[in-house]
């Protein structure tokens, strides 16, 4: 918003008095770096998560693919029930807990505590 601001102010500004002067020239050149700058670091983290979703890879996935140069696209899309939950589509702009169909199928692990209440052979106890 205050890059679109000081666009404005700069492009369409016919008159003396609606010049930057002085230390406001200043201010404007950081604030200006500071709106770019953010701009940039918030673009590449959401192209970065949307990577993630289309993919159904992390950041570490990814590195670790690299490492071993292997290019195994075996991974699934990542289903939006997945990321915010199974509830009403308006809950999906709000920071909630996301309620899920299988929180375990979700996490991509059990907790101790539910193996042993479902009676799995697989794990002991501590």
């Amino acid at each position: 918003l205050a890059l679109v601001i000081f666009g404005c102010n700069y492009f369409f500004c016919r008159e003396e008095s609606c010049e930057f002067s002085g230390v406001l020239v200043y201010l404007v050149r950081v604030m200006t770096l500071l709106c770019i700058g953010s701009l940039l670091f918030t673009s590449t983290i959401l192209s970065n998560m949307m990577v993630g979703i289309m993919t159904g890879l992390g950041t570490i996935d990814r590195m670790k693919q690299r490492l071993q140069s292997t290019t195994n696209n075996s991974e699934d899309p990542l289903e939006l029930e997945d990321i915010f939950g199974i509830g009403n589509y308006l809950t999906w702009l709000f920071p909630i807990d996301p309620i899920f169909s299988d929180y375990d199928d979700v996490l991509r692990y059990s907790m101790p505590q539910r193996l042993l209440r479902e009676g799995s052979d697989s794990i002991s106890e501590c």
